[in-house]
């Protein structure tokens, strides 16, 4: 197996992290222009498709950003802030129905929130690396077992449950917003945080690391939904025109081509255009609605 420092080798140009990112932003508003604008009929299925690939390569540019950055808690908090403030924005739109569109949807995005939970889950792994015991497993163990604890807190206390007007949201969901779960994530989830674990602990054998995310793809979006879409007496073609997440592998061409180079340019880019893109593709799907209903129809 090849391992991350080989690919860096001299003659070897591949692709840096600035331009598998450019490519995943690219394929990430052509998924978002489906998403947002699916109920026209007008926009074809391959663009959620070509789509698939856009999380898993922003997962292995994390990946890489944070094992390289100088200041891994700044980096930590820019994303968190931008995690947290759409993560209180999609509270208010789920439990408040503000800015809610006509036909009752509003935009669940948050891939940010798992870069929450996973970047203390990565900075335990080089801990335990440097024999660093205790803070390691701290650092794993609290993103990892906060869910199941926040669950017992709300078993003890059922009105955690209910929504506090200081707060403006049910106290014992804070985790979806502010301290994000990984049980709670629409975007992204139980799936997304495997494979992030799984590409940090194996970054410095790219070989095996490719394998381990592909596996955890297969299996997820292959093998157990495919289970339940013959359960519930659908074909298993459907995973080629509707449930098909799985196509997240044909990521992993572009991810072996990762040069071991940052790259140059729009390095904070994304943390700018992701929320602002969403919003404002959100913003056009409802002027489109309300400027020609027979679209929704």
């Amino acid at each position: 197996m090849e391992s991350s420092a080989s690919l860096s080798r001299p003659g070897f140009r591949g692709l840096s992290g600035t331009a598998l990112k450019a490519i995943a932003l690219a394929l990430m508003v052509l998924d978002h222009i489906h998403y947002f604008f699916e109920y026209t009929g007008l926009i074809p299925e391959w663009f959620s498709m070509l789509g698939r690939l856009a999380a898993p390569l922003f997962l292995f540019c994390a990946v890489e950003g944070f094992a390289h950055t100088h200041n891994r808690r700044k980096y930590f908090f820019r994303v968190w802030i931008i995690a947290a403030a759409m993560g209180s924005l999609l509270f208010a739109m789920a439990y408040f129905g503000v800015l809610v569109r006509p036909d009752g949807f509003y935009p669940l995005n948050g891939i940010l929130l798992n870069f929450v939970v996973l970047m203390p889950i990565w900075q335990g792994i080089d801990w335990l690396r440097q024999r660093r015991i205790g803070p390691g497993l701290a650092a794993i163990l609290i993103p990892i077992l906060y869910p199941f604890a926040l669950a017992a807190v709300v078993n003890l206390i059922p009105a955690l449950g209910y929504p506090i007007p200081a707060l403006g949201y049910p106290a014992a969901y804070v985790s979806m917003s502010i301290l994000p779960s990984w049980t709670t994530i629409a975007d992204g989830g139980v799936v997304f945080i495997l494979q992030g674990i799984l590409l940090y602990a194996l970054r410095s054998r790219r070989g095996w690391q490719m394998i381990s995310y592909a596996v955890v793809s297969l299996a997820f979006y292959m093998g157990l939904v495919g289970y339940q879409l013959t359960a519930q007496g659908l074909p298993l073609s459907a995973l080629l025109t509707e449930a098909y997440q799985w196509m997240e592998i044909f990521a992993i061409p572009l991810m072996l081509c990762y040069n071991g180079e940052r790259g140059r340019g729009c390095q904070k880019l994304f943390y700018v255009f992701y929320p602002a893109h969403v919003y404002v593709l959100y913003a056009l799907s409802w002027a489109l609605m309300v400027a020609v209903p027979s679209l929704a129809a």
